[in-house]
């Protein structure tokens, strides 16, 4: 076997982990970390051990998709038990860091009357001094934000308990990724090794570029009692080979949810990237990583969001990656991490910041940061950019999950852009409420009528609607609606006909067609060709 070079299955999950549960950006940032594992993670596993059968038989109830229950059966008990032990000890840094959040912000509220905080500094808990500094806003109101790079070169920011997990899949059933942690399966080979390792990229290159198993066994550091699994990982199919696009057109390819790759010969950009690229055989047509380039130019990230930010599929890709673009912030604020901090140490290595209007030029394209309204249940996050891309001629504009709260804001970026030929919107006007992603973060618990009213929810027909009016598009594509199967396990969305998101994207595409423009509700998977010259776009 070892004088034989192997591909990657097509098939095989790269998982990565944190403390055995799934890894998304807040589990990566210290602050939301400490504040996800004593609120999300303890508690769920501390509301299991009670009554591990309630939970059994939440996660049979269509209902209770996306609730804090974990998908285990009550055999799992110990398990989870010796999970909590392991957290408690492993984290026990993280666990102080969060109480010493909470304590800050209670002495703030009520020690912080609109004096002078600088006698403020001896009441800030010991373990978080010189990690943050006391502010107003200008209505007096107490906060605080973090030296968020000093708290990833601490002891708070710790790659041990960082770990990826390497299982073969068939098909689209997952748990619920935010409930449920990653047990020991004799079919799962667990890995602890930090994101940044180059042994992940050296993994992911297998899947177009064979190699010697012994190899990349030796570089991840496989115990030898885990080779015959290990070695199951690998095939001698060759995959299906990619041919780079090198036509004179723009070429679009839709991968689901809210994942665009833009090609022209000369470049090529990918658009919050969530892709199945799991190589079994689906009812849904749909494009897998053999239909993405060797080399990605440009990535570009909307918003900080479990569903537009999946490490999943982004650490594979990491070493086709050439650069990564953010929207910016030096917020410090506990709900707004900053990004480019978070991807630099999980192995990004250029990883570019946009500003609201900011434009990126290179060869016959220009990527320009619009400003992202709502879906953030009006906390404050900046971390948030919709892209306005210009080929030559030739524009789209991505707003994800935005809410057009003000369309006056849009005039405003409309005299600047002008009008736009393609427009991808997200409808998902519903939303949860602001507790199911930031709950963890909240040092008080909020009201059920507030909580409900500050949803993570996108445009309605009526919101969606103001941005047709302004920038005239000749097509509109809604997207980003979590309704492919594949997304389920991170987005615990179903929808039905009567579900009010499809009845308000199906408004907005019937008006759209009735006005002669193009729309449609995408699904799966879509390929359009964009021809464009000097002085008028074509659109075929």
């Amino acid at each position: 076997m070892s004088d034989k070079e192997f591909y990657l299955k097509p098939n095989l999950v790269i998982e990565p982990l944190i403390e055995k549960w799934y890894a998304w950006s807040h589990l990566v940032s210290p602050a939301t970390a400490a504040m996800n594992i004593i609120n999300r993670h303890l508690k769920i596993m501390e509301s299991y051990l009670l009554a591990p059968d309630i939970h059994e038989s939440a996660v049979k109830n269509p209902k209770m998709l996306g609730g804090p229950f974990m998908d285990f059966k009550v055999q799992r008990l110990d398990e989870i038990k010796k999970l909590r032990e392991e957290t408690l000890q492993n984290q026990s840094k993280l666990i102080e860091l969060s109480v010493a959040i909470v304590d800050l912000d209670k002495m703030l509220k009520a020690n912080a009357t609109g004096y002078s905080m600088e006698e403020l500094y001896g009441k800030v808990p010991d373990l978080l001094k010189g990690y943050v500094e006391l502010v107003y806003d200008l209505n007096n109101h107490p906060s605080f934000r973090f030296f968020e790079p000093l708290l990833y070169k601490s002891e708070f920011y710790n790659t041990s308990s960082q770990s990826i997990a390497l299982w073969i899949t068939e098909n689209d059933q997952r748990p619920f990724c935010l409930s449920t942690p990653k047990l020991d399966e004799p079919h799962v080979l667990h890995l602890s090794i930090p994101f940044s390792f180059d042994g992940i990229d050296a993994l992911s290159k297998m899947k177009r570029t064979p190699g010697s198993i012994e190899e990349i066994a030796k570089k991840l550091n496989i115990p030898s009692e885990k080779r015959t699994l290990f070695d199951t990982f690998f095939t001698e199919e060759k995959p299906t080979v990619y041919n780079k696009y090198d036509g004179d057109k723009v070429r679009m390819r839709y991968f689901g949810h809210a994942c665009i790759l833009i090609e022209t010969k000369d470049v090529s950009i990918l658009v919050d990237p969530l892709i199945s690229y799991y190589g079994y055989d689906s009812d849904i047509a749909h494009f897998s990583d053999i239909d993405l380039p060797d080399t990605i130019d440009y990535v570009l990230i909307t918003h900080n969001h479990q569903d537009h930010i999946l490490l999943e599929t982004l650490l594979p890709l990491r070493h086709k990656i050439k650069n990564i673009i953010v929207p910016s912030t030096t917020n410090g604020s506990l709900q707004d991490p900053n990004l480019k901090l978070m991807f630099k140490h999980i192995g990004f290595d250029n990883v570019i910041e946009i500003n609201e209007m900011e434009e990126i030029c290179f060869k016959n394209c220009t990527i320009t940061g619009i400003p992202f309204t709502g879906e953030h249940s009006d906390l404050n996050v900046k971390s948030k950019s919709c892209f306005h891309i210009a080929i030559e001629q030739f524009t789209l504009l991505f707003v994800a999950d935005s809410k057009i709260i003000e369309p006056k804001l849009y005039q405003h970026v409309h005299r600047f852009v002008g009008d736009i030929d393609v427009i991808f919107l997200g409808m998902e006007c519903d939303g949860a409420p602001l507790s199911w992603l930031y709950g963890p973060l909240l040092s008080e618990n909020l009201a059920r009528d507030k909580d409900n009213s500050r949803r993570l929810s996108g445009s309605n027909f009526e919101k969606g609607m103001h941005l047709i009016n302004i920038f005239h598009p000749r097509e509109v594509y809604v997207y980003a609606m979590g309704q492919e199967p594949w997304l389920e396990f991170i987005s615990s969305i179903k929808y039905t006909d009567e579900s009010n998101p499809i009845v308000q994207s199906n408004m907005l595409v019937d008006s759209c067609n009735q006005r002669g423009i193009i729309g449609e509700r995408l699904f799966g998977e879509k390929e359009l060709f964009y021809a464009y010259e000097k002085d008028e776009v074509f659109i075929i």
